[in-house]
This record gives structure tokens, sequence and C-alpha cells, in this order.
């Protein structure tokens, strides 16, 4: 063995050990946090239980500051690099229709087994209150009038996540239609800048994450009335985790037969990347290995594959659309505010819109509801009770959406068959 194997076999080895040494030290601050949060929800000392209501308070801040810069710069970046070539247009075309569908099916799927389950409230001093007077005085259209920004500002500002949405689509997508220029470059390299610091920013706030989780068991500890808060948590849980595994095992495999696949050789070939996202809870994270298993084990077109997965990376996000859904809906129920079966059709839409917009990061679908259910005046005191519990979610979630990847992927490639040139694969996209 020469000596320049040798050295990267131990820079390997050093790598995979510091590697092991985060991952325990990470299980340990949580594990910690856990402990300190019931110790301190136990105790009778009212200074103790100010300070974890203010721990917990700051967190929230946090999240909501956070959610809306990286959920608009995410989208910019993602929609500036499509490309303007008849061969990625068509491969494109495919892929939002596939990514359009199967995220609202997952809003649908969420939505019905909302109402049939019916999770039950919890008390007010928990979830806060809303002002239902005037939120039943604002009809949907109003809503669609808010949506529409007249200023740049003001939707930022004002924590209006449908706005920001709707700017950050018109602006990406009008940078992906300019020609190429040094001045194009530039502009596409400032966001790219800007959205790299606000990871750092969200890597700082999930390095002292423990802290908050500690606040925020200790508050639900100290605010616990009996059993029908667990109970309806339970079921609130149950909703959620149902909705993504009948996506996962009914809904994805079904739309696979139907387009002609067969759902066991896909599942078989994209095992790895499945079982990566589950444990990183990172699709972007994961996305070498969803391309590397669509194109090795199952003979995917790299033209396909390294053009739709950075894509559905992004903005193919089912499981986020259930969870937005079912927690909005069981946050506004909990509000006081009337769930009509017209609310429910609405969130539908809303849930699948910002679930296309949700950043590709850890925990970008907890911020995104957090700043979507702020931006509409309705009280989030209930995040801080789910967020305990949210990386189970957080899981299931990340594999679903990496399982929806492949799905459109896999069916995508099917059905261009024959199309597309041969020769070399389309520029790869870089995930947000």
């Amino acid at each position: 063995m020469t000596s320049a194997k040798r050295i990267d076999i131990c820079a390997q080895n050093t790598m995979a050990a510091i590697s092991k040494q985060k991952r325990l030290r990470s299980v340990l601050f949580y594990s910690a946090g856990i402990i300190l949060g019931i110790i301190c929800g136990l105790t009778d000392s009212s200074f103790i239980h100010q300070l974890m209501d203010f721990i917990a308070t700051v967190f929230t801040r946090l999240f909501s500051f956070i959610a809306v810069p990286i959920i608009a710069l995410s989208l910019i970046t993602t929609l500036a690099k499509l490309g303007k070539s008849s061969e990625s247009g068509l491969i494109f075309r495919h892929a939002v229709f596939y990514t359009l569908l199967t995220t609202i099916i997952a809003a649908v799927v969420a939505a019905g087994l909302f109402e049939f389950a019916a999770p039950a409230n919890l008390p007010s001093e928990i979830v806060g209150t809303a002002d239902t007077a005037a939120l039943q005085q604002t009809t949907y259209f109003d809503h669609i009038l808010n949506v529409i920004p007249n200023n740049l500002l003001q939707p930022f500002v004002s924590g209006n996540v449908l706005s920001v949405l709707l700017i950050a689509a018109a602006v990406g997508l009008a940078l992906a239609l300019l020609e190429p220029s040094p001045q194009k470059t530039a502009v596409e390299n400032l966001f790219e800048g800007f959205q790299n610091v606000l990871f750092k920013l969200i890597r700082w706030i999930i390095a002292i994450l423990p802290i908050g989780i500690m606040g925020f068991i200790a508050k639900l500890i100290t605010e616990l009335e009996g059993g029908l808060i667990l109970g309806g948590l339970a079921t609130y849980f149950g909703v959620v985790i149902g909705s993504n595994l009948i996506q996962m095992f009914i809904i994805l495999p079904l739309l696979q037969f139907i387009r002609g696949l067969n759902p066991l050789r896909v599942a078989r070939g994209m095992m790895p990347a499945i079982a990566v996202a589950i444990f990183s809870k990172s699709s972007a994270g994961t996305l070498p290995v969803t391309m590397a298993s669509a194109e090795d084990n199952l003979g995917v077109n790299p033209k396909v594959s390294r053009f739709v997965l950075p894509i559905c990376t992004t903005i193919n996000m089912n499981g986020c659309a259930a969870f937005i859904l079912i927690t909005s809906l069981y946050l506004m129920q909990n509000a006081g505010i009337e769930i009509t079966p017209v609310t429910v059709v609405t969130w539908i839409f809303i849930a699948t819109i910002a679930a296309v917009g949700n950043a590709g990061v850890p925990m970008g679908c907890y911020f995104l509801t957090i700043s979507l259910l702020s931006s509409m005046q309705v009280p989030v005191l209930l995040m801080g009770v789910i967020l305990p519990v949210y990386t189970v979610i957080d899981m299931l979630e990340t594999g679903v959406n990496v399982w929806s990847d492949a799905t459109v992927a896999n069916i995508v490639d099917h059905e261009l068959k024959g199309r597309l040139d041969d020769p070399e694969p389309l520029e790869p996209q870089t995930a947000a």
C-alpha cells in the first residue's frame, strides 16, 4: 500500500471518528435538554417557570425570524437555475406536473384523516386565543387580496408568507428567463450568498436547540392538565404520522403502478436513499445518494435524474404539505376558529403552495408553519409543545419526500424514454 493511500485511509478514519463524536454529543445535548425540561417543569419555583417560559418565547421568535427570508431565497435560487433548452423545458413540465399532483394528494389525504380523527382541543392557556370576531369579518377574497403585494418590502416586514412566495417565484422565474450575462450571474451569486449566510444562522439555532427543547418541555409539563391534553396531542400526532405512512406505502406506489412502473423494483433501488433520508432528516443532504440510486440501481437517464431530483429536493415536499395542513387546521381549531369544508379546501391549496416554497433545511417545514400562521394572526404557542417530538415527524417526512422525489424522477424517465438525446446529461442543478 502506498503512503498516499495510507494517508487517505487515515483521513477517512479520522473524519468518521469526528462525525461519530459529533453525533454522540448531539444525542447527549438533546437528552440533557429533555431531562432538564422535565425537572424544571416539575419544580415549584415560579422563577424557574418564568425562565423556561422566556426561553420558549425566545426560540419561537428565532424560528419566526429565520423562516421568511430563507423561504424566499430557497425558491428564488431554485427557480433561477431552470434551463431554457427544449429538453429541459420538457423534463421540467413533467416534473412540475407530478410534483404538484403528489403534493396535492398528500394534502388531501391529510385533510381527510384530520376530519376523520378530529383531534381534541387543548386548554387555551397552552395554545393561546385568536380574535375570532375579526377573523370572521374577513372573507376569502380579502385573504386573496392580502396575498397580492402592493409593496416589495411590506410582505417581508409583516411576515406574509404567501406574498413572499409570490414575490420569490416571480423573481426566480424572471432570473431564469434572462439571457446569460455577468449581471445575471452577479444577482444569482448575491442571492446564493445571502442564502448561505442564513443557512449558517440556522445551523447556529439548531446547535442550541436543546436549550429551546428544555424550555418547551418545562412549559408543557407546567401547564399539563390531564388526559384530554394527552389525548388531543396523541390524536394529532397520529394523524400526521398516519397521513405520511399512507402517502409512502399506498399513494406513491399506486401512482407508480398506474404509470407502468413496478413499485417494488423502484423501492428496492431507492432504499439506500430513503434510509439515509430518514436518519439524516435532510433531503438536500441525501441528494447525491438519491441520484446515484436512481441512475445505478434503476437506470434512470442522467438527463432526467440530474435535472429532476435537485428541483424536486426543493419543491417536492409531500410530507411538508401534510404537516402544514394538519398543524394549521389544528392550531386554528384550538384558537377558536371554525373549521368549515371551505376552510379545509382552501388550506389544501395553501399547504400545497407553501410546501413548494419550503426551504430545504432541517426543520424548514416547522419554521414555515410558524411563519405562515403568525402572518394570519393565529396563535402559535402550541408549536412549542409539538417541537420536542418533531424530530420523529421530521424523519418520517424526509423519507416520504425523498420517496416522492424518486417516484417523480422514475415516472418522468419512463414517460420520456426515446424522446431525449443520449449524449451529455443536463447541467446538474444545485439543491437548496
